[in-house]
């Protein structure tokens, strides 16, 4: 059994003509014929009966035909949304980011992606979370295209650097440090960290930048979202290293220049390979590519 025998079952059962159903279905009377006879030895029940020129269902015919007809509705319905989802001009992304550019670079993005006319009925759905749940969601069929950090080196997955990020020292605002304006980490080993957790993809950067250093931390607790991380400092449960995002102003905190030399935190945009073969999901991906190449970032 196959979708086209069953067009073909609908349209005759529909017209209770051979000649009819095969015009409506642009192919030949023997076409329509052969098909059904198939679909009848498969199902084992004859499903017409003719009556002078005119072909009419069975009673099994009818019960099948309540099924298959709304059947062959969903699954047209189905198509129907699948080529509005990845029309390149009227299309849905499902767009996933790290929390640090969700009040940057991803609203950006995304305005200047609609407003040019082309892509103003682009409908964009927001995911938020850390690297390795944007790297989830990627892998998941969550979402079609992600920001985040390279922490997986599945085959599947596609990365091109996006941009980058400079790590600062944040202290409570009543913070000794806080009269400074620069430190070097040495100088900090004697209070304790607020640090980020192994689920965050910032994580790993800031092991690998430590170890490189000689430098071990005090950890008094881990956290997985920037904005928690802030919040603690600012409570004065300890002192963090963090990207500099501007919602560290909208904490009581301070934030001092590390002048040790630390490489920059990188970003990159992520995506399925096969994604990429979307016209409407290519489209918002080489544009985010190519804003952020002429912006310098």
């Amino acid at each position: 059994m196959n979708l086209r025998q069953l067009e073909y079952f609908v349209l005759l059962a529909q017209s209770e003509h051979m000649t009819k159903a095969a015009e409506l279905a642009n192919t030949s009377q023997p076409n329509v014929s052969h098909a059904m006879t198939v679909l009848e030895q498969e199902l084992g029940v004859a499903l017409f009966e003719k009556k002078g020129r005119n072909i009419f269902l069975t009673r099994h015919g009818r019960v099948f035909y309540e099924y298959v007809q709304p059947a062959l509705q969903e699954l047209e319905k189905g198509q129907h949304r699948l080529q509005e989802m990845i029309n390149p001009n009227s299309g849905e992304i499902e767009f996933g980011f790290i929390y640090t550019m969700g009040s940057t670079l991803a609203p950006q993005l995304v305005q200047a992606f609609q407003q040019e006319d082309e892509n103003s009925e682009i409908h964009f759905v927001f995911h938020q979370g850390n690297s390795n749940q944007i790297i989830r969601m990627l892998l998941n069929d969550t979402i079609d295209i992600g920001i985040c950090s390279i922490i997986s080196e599945d085959p599947s997955l596609v990365f091109q650097l996006l941009a980058q990020e400079e790590l600062v020292l944040v202290v409570p605002a009543s913070h000794p440090l806080a009269t400074r304006e620069s430190v070097k980490l040495q100088e900090t080993l004697s209070y304790p960290y607020v640090y980020y957790g192994k689920q965050s993809g910032l994580r790993p950067y800031l092991d690998r930048q430590l170890k490189q250093l000689g430098i071990e931390l005090s950890v008094q607790c881990e956290l997985e979202e920037d904005h928690s991380v802030l919040g603690f400092v600012g409570e004065k449960y300890g002192i963090a290293l963090m990207p500099n995002i501007p919602s560290i102003n909208s904490y009581p905190v301070k934030k001092i220049k590390i002048e040790d030399p630390l490489e920059d935190r990188n970003i990159y945009l992520a995506a399925k390979k096969n994604n990429l073969e979307i016209p409407v999901l290519k489209k918002f991906y080489d544009f985010c590519l190519e804003t952020v190449h002429l912006g310098g970032r």
